[in-house]
């Protein structure tokens, strides 16, 4: 007896299931659109457990236990409003907590386990920034005690210690923000600059298992010689001299272990930050702050992997070739991988270091290096399209004989022909003081908003290249400042790739300073762009964009007088006619079909809920049991469909999706 109670269980339990999976089939289908599984199950269940009861309260519970029409009807009546009910609870669940909005079981486990993670970080940032005397500026007031030059300098020197304390995202945060002249005071741009990206080393025997696990091979296999001392140990690598066996001297970069996941982690609180401050400040959305994160994150995630700096360096090379006095290190094919990297070793100094190299070589020299370090710049800006982002001091080496080395490519730019171009007609049009055409230039480069003042942006522009169309070695970083400020007051949206123009240009200037005191950025920078806006328009260069032009129109060319023989012979005999196509997009016929569609649904939906309301009314007609009658059954019919259409219509609305 109880075997046979237990199989009734077991076969209760599977009928319950196997109905429940039909019902939420039935309703998804019903609905028209996607809904979650655990979303429908739930409503489901709900729906057929509250059903009954509530039906029974509004028409009364029929004798079960006898076959008849009034027990199908009631049976029927009973499935369509346990589906009324499901949808009902489905749509209401919408418009209360919209699809998506809550995590599913793996996804809140995997959201709690990061959010405990940036819980202890945030403890570790917020430890960092008090101990450097910035605790008082966490609490959300305006703090009126730095309206002094000697105040901010105090403010900027705790904020770089700060930087440097919390790792390698908040140090390269730091040294891309000391760029941005446009957002951030003089004295912060001060400090920032002088933000050193320095770290304990790693213990060698780590960084011998790295290079074992990323080449495959034993570090005694590869070089000759390998010295466990780094030359330079930063945040997120660290370097070591080393000679391959066939004599060839190189560097090995190796990455620290356990950064990729420190730097996702910052980046991560990086981005949440920059969301919260664009949505709730008014300067956040003004910049772009969301934009310029995800800019910073996709450079450093660049930077972390190494085999984007070799490539890069193999393409500055193969824009440098043919150029004399500047190099870049060439990596040693089979032994760099994403962690490790082996490149030659170039002799020199770092420039900010190398004042008595520098001293040797005497100002004329020292000039020409500038020029030749200015010129190569504004090849990879205005010919090649790839071009270094960070020429600071410490990423130039100089040797004895005067040779310039470029170094650390693991961040590059790339611009398009189509913004080159305009770079080269911005920075000719200010060579020559044409404002009207440097305004054209400049909306080409930005993003200009809907709604822009051109009169008034030609007249700030043209005030600003007359303020410094004399140049002057201290006028560089005015200048960009300036044109930061114009940028930003006319709310010009500025493209990751020109804002690391920008940025590059900005941190040459300190590099050529290093290298030539007396050196003229603007004026050299305005005079270059001329000479390269005149060469891309001189004859030779004339003759051979024409040649090309020509090429690319001659198929147009051979079929044009058949096409215009064509046409006049329509004319002629009274056939030439135009015909447009309503609705070609595919965009606009769904757009037209969709809305259609939506209007079908909701007159079909108000009309039976009409008709249902005028059956209802009427008296009499005939009798389908002894107190039922046609018109009823009917009614009801035309209520549930009427139901069923407008829920339909309330869930694609309250979805926002198409059917």
């Amino acid at each position: 007896m109880n075997e046979q109670g237990g199989l009734i269980g077991v076969l209760a339990v599977v009928s319950y299931v196997v109905f429940t999976l039909l019902f939420m089939g039935v309703v998804r289908r019903l609905l028209g659109v996607r809904v979650s599984f655990l979303r429908t199950a739930v409503a489901t269940l709900v729906a057929i457990w509250v059903s009954r009861p509530l039906l029974d309260a509004l028409v009364g519970e029929p004798v079960l236990t006898v076959p008849s029409v009034e027990l199908g009807l009631y049976l029927t009546l009973l499935g369509a409003f346990t589906f009324v009910v499901a949808m009902v609870l489905i749509v209401l669940a919408e418009l209360l907590v919209p699809e998506g909005t809550l995590p599913g079981p793996f996804d809140a486990w995997r959201s709690w386990r990061a959010r405990m993670t940036r819980s202890g970080r945030y403890v570790e940032i917020l430890r960092i920034a008090t101990r450097h005397g910035l605790g008082r500026f966490l609490r959300g007031r305006r703090h009126l005690a730095l309206g002094t030059v000697a105040e901010r300098r105090d403010l900027a020197r705790s904020l770089r210690r700060a930087l440097e304390d919390g790792g390698v995202t908040f140090v390269k945060l730091g040294q891309q923000l000391s760029t941005r002249n446009d957002l951030l005071p003089r004295e912060l741009i001060d400090e920032l600059v002088q933000l050193q990206d320095n770290a304990a080393p790693v213990d060698w025997e780590v960084v011998r298992g790295t290079i074992a696990t990323e080449t495959g091979r034993d570090p005694g296999e590869i070089f000759r010689e390998l010295d466990p001392t780094p030359l330079a140990a930063a945040s997120v690598a660290q370097v070591h001299a080393a000679v391959l066996h066939d004599g060839r001297k190189v560097v090995v970069k190796v990455q620290r272990p356990g950064i990729e996941h420190d730097v996702d982690r910052d980046l991560d609180i990086v981005a949440r930050l920059a969301t919260t401050l664009e949505g709730r400040t008014d300067w956040g959305h003004d910049v772009g702050l969301v934009d310029l994160a995800d800019g910073f994150s996709a450079a450093l995630r660049e930077e972390l992997d190494f085999t984007i700096e070799r490539d890069n360096m193999l393409g500055v090379a193969a824009a440098l070739d043919g150029r004399e006095g500047i190099v870049v290190p060439t990596p040693v094919r089979g032994l760099s991988g994403p962690r490790v990297l082996v490149m030659d070793r170039l002799p020199g100094l770092p420039v900010g270091s190398a004042q008595e190299v520098l001293a040797a070589l005497g100002p004329q020299r020292r000039a020409a290096l500038a020029r030749t370090l200015l010129e190569t710049v504004m090849d990879q800006l205005l010919e090649s399209g790839i071009f270094h982002v960070d020429l600071h001091p410490g990423n130039v080496l100089v040797a004895d004989d005067g040779t310039l080395s470029m170094l650390d490519l693991g961040s590059v730019g790339r611009l398009g022909a189509k913004t080159r171009q305009a770079m080269g007609h911005f920075l000719a049009a200010v060579g020559t003081g044409d404002s009207m055409a440097a305004t054209d230039a400049l909306l080409e480069l930005v993003e200009r908003p809907e709604d822009i003042d051109e009169r008034n942006l030609e007249q700030a522009l043209g005030v600003l290249i007359l303020r410094y169309a004399a140049g002057g070695s201290a006028e560089g970083a005015a200048a960009f400042t300036s044109l930061f400020a114009l940028i930003n007051s006319f709310h010009l949206g500025v493209p990751p790739e020109v804002a690391a123009v920008f940025r590059a240009m900005a941190t040459l200037e300190g590099t050529l300073r290093a290298i030539d005191p007396s050196y003229d950025l603007v004026t050299e920078a305005k005079g270059m762009g001329r000479e390269r806006m005149a060469g891309l328009t001189g004859a030779a260069r004339l003759k051979e964009t024409l040649e090309q032009e020509v090429s690319g129109l001659l198929p147009v060319l051979r079929r044009f007088p058949r096409r215009v023989d064509r046409i006049a012979d329509a004319v002629e005999h009274g056939r030439l006619t135009a015909n447009v196509r309503l609705f070609a997009d595919p965009r606009d016929r769904q757009i037209v079909t969709h809305l259609v569609h939506r209007t079908l649904l909701t007159v079909l939906g108000a009309t039976a809920g009409m008709m249902s309301v005028v059956l209802f009314s009427v008296t009499g007609g005939p009798m389908v049991t002894g107190t039922v009658n046609l018109y009823t059954v009917l009614a009801t019919a035309l209520f549930v469909v009427a139901v069923i259409l407008v829920l339909r219509v309330l869930i694609i609305i309250f979805r926002r999706e198409e059917p």
